[in-house]
Order: C-alpha cells, then sequence, then structure tokens
C-alpha cells in the first residue's frame, strides 16, 4: 500500500452508447475518456456494455426450443458491432487514454478473435496511462437471460494491477454477489475496485457500500443512463420494447469510501460524470479493526482455492494433427 502520492482522483462516467454502433460509441467513449482527464482525473470507469450496449428488454427470438430468423439477425448486428481485442477500438480507446494520462477501466462486448469468433463475452477491460491495454476480465457468470448471448470467462482473466495509483481490479454486475469471486480480489489487494454494472435498482448502492466496508477499498460503482428512443428505429424485434417504460436504466453510479461513506453520487435519470478524492490513508486506517485476507481471514478454518489457469477449448497434445 506504498505509494508515490497520497490520494489521486478518480471518474466514474454515467452515459448511454450510441446503441449497436461500435463506431459511434467508441468515438463518444473517447471524448468521455478525454473530459474526464481534462477535468483532472487520474482513473475512469465507464459501464458495463458500453461498447456497443447492454441490450436491455431483448429476447433475441430465443424461447425454451427454438430461436426465430428476427433474433438471429438481431445477433448478427449484435456481433457485428462487438469488439475484438486487439483491434481498432481498442486502439482508439487507448489513444484516449494516454491523451488524458488516465488508468481506465471500459466494459465492452467483446468477440472472441481467438477460436471459433462466435462467442461473445461481457468483458471489462484495463489500459495505463500510455494507452496500454493493460489486460481484461470477462463476465464470470452471466445473469438470467444474459446466459443466452455471452459466453462464461475464466480464473485467467481475474487481475489485479498495481499501478502508480493504486491496485486497480473488480468484477462485473451480479458477479459482485459471488462471496468468492470478491474476495479473489481482496486476495490480490485491490484498492480501486471497479464496478460497472447494468443494475439500476437502489439495493445495488448497499452492495456497493457493502463491498467497500468488506474490502476496505474505493468502490466506483458505474451505470449507463438509457432511455427507450435510444434504440435504433430499425432494431429487428424493437417490438419486444413496447411494454417497457421510457427510461430503460437509471443509472446510480456512485464512488464509495473504505469506510462505506458515499463520496460521489448516486446519480440518476441523467448523463453525468462523478468525481471524487480518493485518500489511501484511509485504506490503512480502515484496516485497523477488520482486514478480510489478513487479522480476519482465518485460514485455519476457511480455505478459498482458485484456478487461475487458462482454459482453452482445445488442446492439442502434439502438432501431427494440426
Amino acid at each position: 500500500m506504498q505509494h508515490d502520492i497520497s490520494s489521486i482522483k478518480a471518474a466514474v462516467v454515467q452515459a448511454a452508447p450510441v446503441l449497436f454502433d461500435k463506431a459511434r460509441t467508441t468515438e463518444k467513449a473517447c471524448g468521455l475518456i478525454r473530459e474526464a482527464g481534462s477535468n483532472g482525473a487520474e482513473v475512469v470507469l465507464l459501464p458495463e456494455a458500453f461498447i456497443p450496449a447492454y441490450p436491455r428488454g431483448l429476447s433475441f427470438g430465443m424461447v425454451v426450443g427454438s430461436r426465430s430468423g428476427e433474433g438471429r439477425s438481431l445477433w448478427k448486428r449484435y456481433w457485428d458491432n462487438a469488439v475484438e481485442a486487439p483491434g481498432p477500438e481498442v486502439e482508439a480507446l487507448g489513444k484516449a487514454a494516454r491523451e488524458a494520462g488516465v488508468y481506465l477501466g471500459i466494459g465492452v462486448i467483446e468477440r472472441d478473435g481467438e477460436y471459433s469468433r462466435g462467442t461473445l463475452y461481457c468483458t471489462l477491460l484495463y489500459f495505463d496511462r500510455k494507452g496500454r491495454l493493460m489486460g481484461k476480465h470477462r463476465k464470470l457468470k452471466p445473469t438470467g437471460a444474459e446466459r443466452l448471448i455471452w459466453g462464461e470467462g475464466d480464473g485467467s482473466t481475474m487481475p489485479v494491477f498495481s499501478t502508480d495509483a493504486g491496485k486497480i481490479g473488480g468484477l462485473i454486475c451480479w458477479e459482485n454477489y459471488m462471496p468468492l469471486a470478491r474476495m479473489a480480489m481482496y486476495g490480490k489487494g485491490v484498492e480501486i475496485y471497479m464496478a460497472p454494472t447494468a443494475d439500476h435498482r437502489k439495493t445495488w448502492q448497499s452492495t456497493m457500500q457493502h463491498i467497500a466496508c468488506e474490502g476496505r477499498c474505493f468502490v466506483l460503482g458505474c451505470n449507463q443512463f438509457v432511455t427507450k428512443d435510444m434504440y435504433p428505429a430499425d432494431l429487428e424485434t424493437l417490438e419486444e420494447l413496447e411494454n417497457q417504460p421510457d427510461i430503460m436504466c437509471r443509472g446510480g453510479s456512485v464512488i464509495v469510501s473504505p469506510f462505506g461513506e458515499v463520496l460521489a453520487g448516486p446519480l440518476y435519470d441523467q448523463e453525468g460524470i462523478l468525481y471524487a478524492d480518493l485518500d489511501f490513508s484511509e485504506i490503512a486506517k480502515g484496516k485497523l479493526d477488520f482486514d478480510v485476507v489478513g487479522h480476519y481471514a482465518r485460514p485455519d478454518v476457511f480455505r478459498l482455492s482458485v484456478n487461475s489457469e487458462r482454459l482453452p477449448p482445445v488442446t492439442y497434445e502434439d502438432n501431427r494433427n494440426v
């Protein structure tokens, strides 16, 4: 917990993508990153699935036992607008992070570029101040109907990065309700815990405060603000949204201290950027009476084993059949 500086300024960006349009959404994201950097932020977080969209309210034409042609067309649109890492969108985001001089976390829908190129993942990308892609986290367990459209990550993409702005890591949306996943982050000493989400309920605020107290870390909770009229008029299966409210996602982005105190937000019903100064001395002060992976850990009673191996779909014992 040694830093060259005692505090940093963090920014949480609550905004909507240009839904299902990765080029225009990437451009918007880069502008927001530069804006946050120009206002003194050193760490910036954008929401879950920001590029190209969190497809709230859509079923992709799937019910148990059948799929529709229109749903497959919607899937193709979503697939076309997903991000590959590395790729041109990643380069653009890295350039924006470098120009802004910030550490960046941003949620994207990532298209597998290594194997079949058919599977999509809900992914959190991390960039350093020089615009380099430090790494990524793929969501371990999509929630509910998300499982119809996103694959599952493995334990090889659960990083915490040691930087001159603190140890940065995090989990996506309802992964934050997985106690063992949180413990894996705490075990790596996370200090700036990024929690991009699609949950806009008030109960999510309790989760953010709980994690901050539990991990004795700063928590950056980040969500989108999205209205129904933002969806493309020609979107396949758009009729599924007829009974949805006009405000599809209220937001609720927030920044919380290691004592569970709200430093900024929560922000509802509008786009905006939240800023807060993170005083790292608060982390040490908080561990006087609670350290979840220190004097509160009780490894003689409880033990967590994390499989951090990369799990490829096919392993070739030799190259005779390649």
